[in-house]
């Protein structure tokens, strides 16, 4: 056999023994988009699901409300799935399912030495959070990591009690990053190391 005749037959060997596995991680990690539980029964996590993927986890954490933190993209369009990239509406997906639909833009406040200051979004997502009537409830961005990420601090600490410090360390652990979760960061800075508990607030009513 010609020396490249093996070259190309090893390679179409090594293809076929490698290709099914990492189809397999890319399936499922489009599917699932970095979907986490953060209290069982209540609060779950995750970046842009595929419609695919947003009903299976509305179906298995019997989710109730979506709250969709991409301030870019108010009803993003979802790839139905791994194997359909065609798209439909997030929010038309929850109205099949019968699933509250809320879109929040995170924004900064513009003083950026005010100590006390907060973004604006913090109120409505506060508000929205105090309804029992919403939960479990699903929160995502588009990558599941930053604003996610800060507005499930903001959770930790309001209705869990959290310390400063533990909501910072799962921030940072969950895929904000050693590098960028400083206090340098305004998303960091602002909803999470700024942020204070409101003294009346006891948590969600059951």
């Amino acid at each position: 056999m010609k020396p490249w005749l093996s070259w190309g037959l090893g390679l179409a060997v090594a293809a076929l023994i490698v290709t099914p596995p990492v189809v397999r991680y890319r399936s499922l990690y489009d599917h699932h988009k970095r979907l986490r539980e953060v209290t069982a029964g209540r609060f779950y996590r995750s970046g842009q699901l595929t419609a695919e993927g947003l009903r299976d986890a509305v179906k298995k954490f019997n989710i109730r409300t979506v709250i969709n933190v991409q301030d870019e993209y108010p009803d993003p369009k979802m790839e139905k799935s791994f194997w359909d990239r065609s798209t439909v509406g997030e929010k038309s997906i929850c109205d099949e399912l019968g699933v509250r639909y809320v879109h929040l833009a995170p924004d900064l406040c513009s003083d950026r030495c005010n100590p006390v200051a907060q973004p604006n979004v913090i109120k409505d997502y506060l508000k929205i959070l105090e309804d029992p009537g919403i939960y479990p409830v699903l929160l995502h961005c588009r990558a599941g990591l930053h604003r996610t990420g800060v507005l499930t601090a903001v959770y930790r600490i309001e209705f869990e009690g959290w310390t400063h410090g533990a909501a910072y360390e799962e921030l940072k652990a969950h895929g904000f990053g050693d590098r960028d979760c400083t206090a340098a960061n305004d998303y960091v800075k602002q909803y999470v190391l700024n942020y204070r508990r409101r003294t009346a607030t006891t948590g969600p009513s059951e």
